[in-house]
């Protein structure tokens, strides 16, 4: 009699599909598992910074990529259909950035900023010069003005010079022309006051010689002299011999006749009266 074990095995058409649906999930999810693996293990490249560089620096050595993590599904102790194998997905390895582009970029970059730099130098030269140009014009206009300043007033100080010496030399003239008039004006005076003087002298001698009584026998043209002083009226205050002729007759006849024709006919302009008072010095002749 044939044990159960050795009896043929019989599959039931519910078992079969059972086992397939579950082995097929069992996939499904493996396969979810491998991917969402792969994918969580997987790193997006960062952003890649540029430095300018005279000379690129040693590569640095390529980092390993981790592997995806496979996790084995719990076994389940069901019968495992043949299945074919998960395809096993390569990470693509991350492309290097192209050094002889960002070495051109550079490259570009750095002459921009070397003709933007030439640009500015040039136009900071420009702008120096044409300061130092326009400082030069000033200088040279400064200095054109200031000479011809000098010129103006050298050539002004000439003229006052030339006017001052033509203003003191009409003025010497003026002074001379008004000494000349005055010394002029001054011999007319003199003149006139002296013919004045000798008018009244002789208006005087003549009075005088009417009120003289002469002595007889009187010796030819005798002289004398006395100090007459008068007041400005012409009155004789006092009679005073200063030289005596020699005869004391004729020397009192003429004292007497000068005391007699006071007052005296004095001139009355004033220059021409000073040569008589306060005093006047009368000389007497006879025969004259």
């Amino acid at each position: 009699m044939n044990s159960p074990l050795d009896a043929p095995h019989i599959s039931r058409p519910g078992s079969s599909l059972a086992a397939g649906a579950m082995a097929l999930g069992v996939h499904v999810l493996f396969l979810l598992l491998l991917v969402f693996g792969v994918s969580w293990q997987t790193r997006h490249p960062a952003p890649v910074m540029v430095d300018i560089w005279d000379a690129l620096p040693p590569l640095p050595p390529p980092r390993p990529h981790p592997q995806p993590e496979i996790v084995p599904p719990e076994p389940v102790k069901l019968p495992v259909p043949k299945t074919e194998p998960a395809p096993i997905v390569k990470e693509l390895p991350l492309k290097a950035p192209d050094i002889a582009l960002e070495k051109k970029k550079a490259d570009a970059e750095h002459m921009q900023k070397r003709e933007a730099q030439h640009e500015a130098e040039q136009k900071a030269r420009a702008e120096a010069a044409r300061v130092e140009a326009e400082a030069a014009r000033k200088a040279h206009e400064k200095q054109l003005a200031e000479q011809k300043k000098r010129e103006l007033l050298r050539q002004m100080e000439e003229e006052d010079l030339v006017r001052r010496m033509a203003d003191e030399t009409a003025a010497n003239e003026a002074r001379q022309a008004r000494l000349a008039e005055a010394r002029a004006a001054a011999g007319k005076r003199q003149a006139e006051v002296a013919r004045i003087v000798g008018q009244h002298r002789d208006l005087i001698s003549a009075k005088v010689r009417s009120n003289t009584r002469l002595p007889d026998n009187l010796p030819g043209n005798i002289e004398v002299r006395f100090l007459v002083k008068l007041l400005p009226t012409g009155e004789v205050v006092s009679v005073r011999l200063t030289r005596s002729s020699g005869n004391a007759a004729y020397d009192a006849a003429v004292e007497r006749a000068i005391e007699k024709s006071s007052p005296l006919p004095l001139p009355t302009e004033r220059d021409a009266r000073a040569e008589f008072v306060p005093e006047l010095s009368f000389v007497h002749r006879p025969k004259e």
